[in-house]
């Protein structure tokens, strides 16, 4: 599926279940979710005593964040396949000037 079609699909979701709200809620909804995922890593990896299991949790608060990603971008009325264009020229340059695609110098 496409970006747009995805950022399409997720407009209409929310907005028929009326659960459209304003930018600032849907970033603190974002980082809430990065949580989540944080403590299945913590869980999947026993606190890093093994190697990471993916597990069904796992794949579902990934599923979380991109959700909230997408109301996120749907609430600023941000196209992400424009975005995503924007930071892959980006990092391309700096991969290209650096050798690496971090900001540091």
């Amino acid at each position: 599926m496409e970006l747009k079609a995805m950022q399409q699909m997720i407009h209409n979701f929310t907005t028929e279940k009326g659960i459209n709200t304003e930018v600032s809620v849907r970033m603190l909804d974002l980082v809430s979710e990065v949580g989540e995922l944080s403590k299945e890593i913590l869980i999947g990896a026993n606190y890093g005593t093994r190697k990471l299991d993916i597990s069904e949790g796992f794949k579902s608060e990934v599923g979380d964040i991109l959700f909230s990603l997408i109301c996120l971008a749907n609430e600023a009325e941000v196209d992400l396949e424009e975005s995503l264009i924007i930071v892959l020229e980006k990092y391309k340059k700096r991969f290209i000037n650096k050798g690496h695609i971090g900001s540091e110098k």
